[in-house]
């Protein structure tokens, strides 16, 4: 089923909402996100991608893609054929299995981030979201003297929570002076995750085994 591996550079496309994709990939390395944008070019994240995670699951029950992904740094890719779900389902059950859980997990993370929108104030998304993603790099063994790799711009943030640019600043300061978090050249460090977690309301676990890694 594996075709090949692929690399993509930093702020290329790997998927374009409207097209088609031709295969199905897992994110052996980087990072990078699937978004949304209406006609007027606004955009909304709907999640960050770490090793471990599916590219093109959607597209390949639903044609056109609904949604286009970017590589926030350089990304390393397992590509699977064209038909590679169909064919897991069919002869690899047990590799079927590990997809569902996959899919499961990202409903998880797709709810959270509704109650982040519906219900959170701005300082609970952005404290939310960091201690997912700090949790999310410490699985992926990317968190390396208590500090994770953190590859997006406030940009990428407030376009992930659904907050101007100005508000998701001004939250960060917050965070910054009140000691929850540091961050510098692009790492995030946080000072302490219970209390963090206190001040998100955000208690969800992330799972420790990523299938198809």
């Amino acid at each position: 089923m594996k075709v090949g591996q692929a690399m993509v550079s930093a702020g290329a496309s790997i998927l374009h909402e409207g097209g088609r994709a031709a295969h199905l990939f897992t994110v052996l390395r980087g990072w990078a996100f699937r978004y949304k944008t209406l006609p007027d070019g606004r955009r909304q994240i709907l999640n960050i991608l770490l090793p471990g995670d599916l590219v093109g699951l959607q597209a390949e029950i639903a044609t056109p893609v609904p949604h286009s992904v970017e590589a926030l740094t350089e990304v390393e890719l397992c590509a699977f054929g064209e038909d590679a779900l169909w064919t897991l389902y069919r002869d690899h059950p047990e590799l079927a299995l590990d997809v569902t859980w996959l899919s499961a997990n990202e409903e998880r993370i797709v709810d959270e981030a509704l109650v982040s929108t519906g219900r959170r104030t701005a300082l609970e998304r952005v404290a939310a979201l960091l201690v997912y993603l700090y949790k999310r790099a410490s699985v992926a063994g990317l968190v390396q003297s208590g500090t994770a790799p953190l590859p997006l711009t406030q940009s990428h943030l407030a376009d992930t929570l659904g907050l101007s640019l100005v508000h998701t600043n001004r939250t960060l300061q917050r965070l910054r002076k009140g000691g929850f978090i540091r961050l510098e050249e692009g790492r995030l460090a946080i000072g302490d995750l219970t209390t963090l977690s206190r001040v998100a309301a955000y208690w969800e676990a992330v799972p420790s085994n990523r299938p198809l890694l």
